[in-house]
Order: structure tokens, then C-alpha cells, then sequence
């Protein structure tokens, strides 16, 4: 499939991110300020990035929706939920959409292999979706534990951990890498051939969701990082580590 044209592209990407927002919003996925915060970062990645980065983009959103409306009502009991309805601000999306968006701009200011900065911007996503679906579903379990001392601790305390929400960031961060690494594919001949390459977003993902955690129980717990800060550490050194091993094995 030959790759879209300038133009081509840049109406694509108005079009997904628009309905992306409008759908989000719509659902009471993103508040308005959540909404307007997913639209510039779409637009970032779409113009200076890859059309299909977009498309995974929505599919993160749509794995994050499903996750937070899981078992809503006892979520909302234990009074763990996110805002009111599970709705997410901008604080939430930039926190999580920055360091992918700033991969794109790198892609666009920066030639060099795409197969490369494709798989670095699959990972901060993976570690993205294995936090969120960790946390989401995880947090339904009755045996969380902190991270860092294994001490029995209540749901949803910073840096809390299962076994539960364990199985769902791995199946998360390997959903998101497969996906990704698909979507990517359609305009990178390169990157089909590299089916392995799929491992690095994979396991950085599931490890970057353990950063999150170790943050979480630290930093966070002593007022240090917000939840946003620790968010954003997590997707960047998950990203730098993802470029690491990418040049390390071009």
C-alpha cells in the first residue's frame, strides 16, 4: 500500500482526531479540556509523525475506555475511579500523550530509519496501556501488595500491585505492541520483516508499568511527583530505553 501524500495525510489526521475527540467526549471518556488536550496531540503526532500513529492512538483510547468502565459500580463503591464517570482531563492525557508526541516531532526534525522511531513510539504507549489496564483491573483485587516492600496493602494505594493487574499490564503491553506493530507496518515494508522487533515496546511496556509502580510507592507517596508526573517519567524513560535498544541493535 504506497503511503499517503502530504495533503492526504494532513485530512486524515483532522478527520481521526476529530472524531476520535468528539466520540471521547461524547462517551464521557475525556472532559472538554481532556477532549481539546487528545486533539492537539493528535495533531502533533499525525502532521509530524505517521497517519497510522494516529490509528493507534484511537485504539489506546478505546482499550483505556473499556478497562475504566469494567465493574464500574465497584470501583465507584470503593470510590477508586477516575474523576466522576471514569472521565479523564487534559492533566491525564498529557501526561501520557507528551512523550509520544515528542517522538513525532523527533521523526519529522530527525532522518533516520522509521522502522527505529516506529518501535520507540509503540513503547510509550505499551507502558501507557500496561499502567492503565494494571490500575483499572487491579485494582479489583482483594491482594495488593506495594511494590517495593510486598506489604499487604488497600487498592489503589500509590505503588500497590496484584497478581490480577499483573496479567492485564502484560496483556496490555503485548496487545498494544502487536496492534502497533501492525498498524505501523501498513507504510514500513522494513518493519514487517521484523516481526521480533515487536519484543521491544512488549517488555519495555510490562517494565515501564513497574516504573510507574516503584514511582508511584516513592515519589508519588511523598509528594514529590504528582500521578501525572510519575505517568510521564514512566512513558519517558520507557521511550529513552526503547531508543536505546533500538540503536544498539540497527
Amino acid at each position: 500500500m504506497p503511503p499517503l501524500g502530504a495533503l492526504e495525510s494532513m485530512m486524515v489526521t483532522v478527520i481521526l482526531c476529530t472524531i476520535l475527540v468528539s466520540v471521547a467526549y461524547w462517551k464521557k471518556v475525556l472532559t472538554w479540556d481532556g477532549a481539546l488536550a487528545a486533539f492537539v496531540i493528535g495533531m502533533i503526532i499525525g502532521f509530524f509523525g505517521d497517519v497510522m500513529w494516529v490509528a493507534l492512538l484511537l485504539i489506546f483510547l478505546i482499550t483505556s475506555f473499556a478497562a475504566t468502565k469494567y465493574k464500574f459500580v465497584v470501583k465507584e463503591a470503593k470510590h477508586l475511579q477516575e474523576g466522576v464517570r471514569g472521565e479523564r482531563r487534559a492533566k491525564n492525557v498529557l501526561a501520557n500523550g507528551i512523550v509520544p508526541a515528542i517522538v513525532a516531532l523527533l521523526s519529522f526534525f530527525h532522518s533516520t530509519d522509521y522502522s527505529l522511531l516506529a518501535i520507540v513510539f509503540i513503547t510509550p504507549i505499551s507502558v501507557a496501556a500496561a499502567d492503565t489496564l494494571a490500575s483499572e483491573l487491579g485494582m479489583l483485587s482483594d491482594k495488593t501488595y506495594l511494590i517495593t516492600t510486598f506489604e499487604k496493602v488497600k487498592a489503589g494505594t500509590n505503588g500497590g500491585i496484584s497478581l490480577y493487574g499483573q496479567f492485564w499490564a502484560l496483556i496490555a503491553a503485548a496487545y498494544t505492541s502487536i496492534v502497533g506493530w501492525f498498524f505501523l507496518s501498513i507504510f514500513s515494508p522494513g518493519l514487517i520483516d521484523k516481526p521480533v522487533l515487536i519484543l521491544v515496546p512488549l517488555i519495555i511496556g510490562f517494565i515501564g508499568c513497574q516504573i510507574d509502580s516503584v514511582l508511584g510507592a516513592t515519589l508519588e507517596e511523598r509528594g514529590l511527583l504528582t500521578k501525572g508526573g510519575v505517568n510521564l517519567a514512566a512513558t519517558g524513560l520507557g521511550a529513552i530505553i526503547a531508543l536505546m535498544v533500538m540503536i544498539w541493535i540497527s
